[in-house]
């Protein structure tokens, strides 16, 4: 299927441009605890009034799809707000964070979503669905974050067809952290975000139906831990932004790395972070905006 078909095969997805979602939550400490215990973080008990972690705001406003409504994969099955792209592999490919201001234990939030933009493509994979929903949450303080969050879905790969190499991770990190990937380690994840999605905890799914080598670690899992390294070297820090791009997955099956540098001030004076595989393949780079 040439880029042409591709899209016009896809093309009632873009009538979902500019559909809407409110959702409502509050801050709780118990999921910010977990994510902490998660993250092998001693941190104290988030009491009333304790600010949320950056990016601990994917914990709250779950999907709660009942049960019955859910597709083979262990997502909820597909339309209502997302658009129903008939393509089964389906991934967070990156996002775009504004912090305006802190949310703390205790508050009341309201997050508006909103699609912007749904395109379709062919790659050397097959046929690509991508899909950016815009997130904003606000708290009785007003407006405290911004995202814009992609979505990319695809077929399934062809039999025997090479997968492109991926690129090689930097090699000048000021700071580092190996991170072993363990079934645990994902489950945690899955449950504290109520995240079904069959690829990241059962074996047999991730090798036998979607031909996987391993468990999946989940992309916001590796965002996560990249912002968790900039507040473990850079605890006075105040982080403003952070912005990340998935380029290559990572999988239960060998420890990972994420690591990070200090900007110069001529590019930005933010912090470069990325996430690199055992053989030092890129699996993820991002950057973080300090105040």
């Amino acid at each position: 299927m040439n880029a042409s078909s591709t899209a016009t095969s896809f093309d009632h997805l873009r009538e979902w441009i500019g559909r809407t979602e409110r959702r409502v939550d509050t801050v709780t400490a118990a999921p910010l605890a977990g994510l902490a215990a998660t993250l092998d973080r001693a941190d104290a008990e988030p009491l009333p009034g304790a600010p949320m972690a950056p990016l601990a705001h994917w914990l709250f406003f779950l999907p709660v799809a009942r049960q019955s409504e859910i597709g083979a994969d262990g997502h909820p099955q597909r339309g209502g707000f997302m658009p129903p792209v008939a393509l089964p592999r389906r991934m967070w490919a990156g996002s775009r964070l504004t912090f305006h201001h802190a949310l703390n234990v205790g508050d009341e939030m309201l997050r508006n979503s909103t699609i912007t933009k749904v395109d379709a493509k062919t790659g050397r994979s097959g046929a690509l669905v991508f899909v950016t929903v815009r997130h904003e949450i606000t708290s009785a303080a007003g407006l405290a974050l911004t995202e814009e969050h992609d979505i990319v879905y695809r077929d399934h790969p062809v039999q025997g067809a090479d997968a492109p190499p991926p690129a090689q991770a930097p090699t000048d990190a000021a700071f580092s952290r190996g991170v072993v990937p363990d079934p645990v380690l994902l489950f945690r994840y899955s449950a504290l975000t109520f995240n079904a999605h069959r690829i990241h905890y059962d074996r047999p799914y991730a090798t036998g139906v979607e031909g996987y080598p391993g468990l999946i670690v989940h992309g916001p899992l590796i965002a996560t831990l990249l912002i968790d390294l900039v507040r473990r070297e850079l605890p006075a820090a105040r982080i403003c932004g952070f912005e990340f791009k998935a380029a290559s997955p990572l999988f239960d099956t060998h420890p990972f790395n994420v690591c990070g540098r200090l900007e110069t001030h001529e590019a930005g004076g933010g912090v470069a972070l990325w996430a690199s595989n055992h053989e030092g393949a890129l699996a993820m780079h991002a950057r973080a905006e300090l105040a």
